[in-house]
């Protein structure tokens, strides 16, 4: 810094979200870190899970609980012995704090079988993202797969109820006397998913053909854990992954269940903070008012039906059918996909800078940002603006020197201050829909940076 002119300071933002697609990793490679012993505190409190008989089955609540039976923990090992596992990379895209961990493990494999448990836990992943919005979003996750040895194959109440196992995370079918209710012990499946980097939803992958599963959602995580949903599935029956993709509704795009109870009667609540209920049949006032009369994903006409939330009547959803109605459906509807997608820009970023926030830079250094992998709808120009001036030909560069676009001393303005250098994204285009309402959240994707060019 030449004689005594003093350091000025000008503020770099950088703004930025996807536009370009990248492959998944091609194969899994063991985590760089060596596993360490896992020690975990009591039980926690007993959830209430979600549970559907077959494909096509009534969908319930039922509070079950948090440990497996004395019948399966007489042949079963304690949490606090939870052994080591390995953790291997399904898919990287990105730095766990800037993307939703999903953490999966088998059950009912022996060390020995340890092969065919990733083979069938890569099938169940693959089935809910073939899912949209999961489809086009996949590259918001970081995805970590944790090795489960049992000590015996199989899991307890499978084929019949009298079958016990001695398994890794303790599933077992015939909860609370209930045959396909897939629960399992909360303190155990803690213990091997604090083994992963992080996790924010975990999935067991019970090895059985039999059709079962649940989902454990925790408005608070259970003690000693981070994640806030915990689905249970069956690895070889071909409908068991769409609890899975149900479970995910609820805990990233906060989306209600879409089914009444016989018996439930009227809504009792004042209003709903779910994007999928609504407590007016007014289309013209309804939160997806947007997308009154078309034709959906699910085959339903988006409108308003009453029934929903658990509730008979005095609450309405926008379609009659949907994957948060009943597993028969294979599809969110157009709500729940923007609903979706919103909770992915809440919990995930679409990209990460160079630049640590806050870190002094020359005007010199190039500045860029990572871009996750993420396709289709969210197809998105980048762009990068100067005080608010758009500098056009930097469109689409992921990495920029701020001297050359002019963020440095009188490159745009003499005297003191910031220069405010933004990277920001364009709009999601309509896809695969008539109208696209999607593209209300694409600054949402981003998550912004600051750092300081000194000259």
């Amino acid at each position: 810094m030449p004689g005594n002119r003093s350091a000025r300071t000008r503020w770099i933002t950088v703004v930025g979200t996807v536009v370009t697609t990248a492959a998944l990793l091609a194969g899994a490679h063991t985590a760089g870190a060596a596993p360490v012993p896992v020690t975990v505190s009591g039980p926690v409190e007993t959830p209430e899970v979600e549970c559907f008989d077959g494909p096509g089955g009534k969908p319930r609540h039922e509070v079950v609980p948090a440990e497996a039976p004395a019948e399966i923990t007489r042949h079963r090992t304690s949490a606090a012995a939870t052994p080591a596992a390995a953790v291997t990379p399904v898919q990287e895209t990105g730095p766990v704090s800037g993307r939703l961990d999903l953490v999966i493990m088998g059950d009912g494999c022996t060390a020995a079988q340890q092969a065919d448990s990733r083979t069938d836990a890569q099938a169940a992943i693959d089935s809910v993202f073939a899912i949209e919005p999961y489809a086009d979003y996949r590259g918001l996750f970081d995805i970590w797969l944790v090795d489960t040895a049992s000590a015996e194959s199989g899991v307890p109440g499978a084929p019949t109820a009298g079958v016990v196992r001695d398994t890794a995370p303790s599933s077992y079918f015939f909860c609370e006397q209930t045959e396909r209710l897939l629960c399992l012990d909360t303190s155990k499946v803690t213990a091997y998913a604090n083994q992963a980097p992080a996790s924010d939803i975990v999935f067991v992958v019970a090895d059985s053909a039999k059709y079962g599963g649940a989902g454990h959602g925790f408005p608070t995580p259970p003690d000693g854990a981070s994640y806030h949903g915990v689905a249970t599935m069956s690895s070889d029956n071909p409908k068991s992954y769409l609890t899975g993709a149900h479970e995910l509704g609820h805990s990233i795009g906060n989306l209600a269940d879409e089914y009444p109870y016989a018996g439930y009667g009227a809504y009792p609540c004042p209003s709903s903070g779910s994007a999928t209920v609504s407590v007016t049949p007014d289309l013209g006032t309804s939160k997806w008012y947007r997308w009154l009369g078309e034709q959906g994903p699910t085959g339903s006409v988006i409108g308003a039906y009453e029934g929903g939330d658990h509730y008979e009547t005095g609450v309405y959803r926008p379609s009659s059918t949907s994957l948060m109605r009943t597993l028969s459906s294979t599809e969110f509807n157009h709500v729940g996909r923007e609903a979706m997608i919103k909770g992915f820009c809440a919990y995930a970023d679409g990209m990460t800078s160079t630049v640590p926030t806050g870190t002094p830079v020359r005007p010199g250094r190039k500045v860029g940002v990572r871009l996750a992998p993420v396709t289709g709808l969210s197809g998105l120009e980048l762009a990068w603006h100067v005080d608010g001036k758009r500098v056009t030909w930097a469109t689409g560069d992921p990495s920029v020197i701020p001297a050359e676009l002019g963020a440095t001393r009188g490159g745009v303005r003499p005297g003191p201050g910031p220069v405010a250098l933004t990277c920001a994204a364009g709009r999601i285009a309509p896809g695969a829909v008539a109208r696209g309402p999607f593209g209300a959240f694409a600054s949402g994707v981003a998550t912004p940076v600051r750092a300081r060019v000194v000259d």
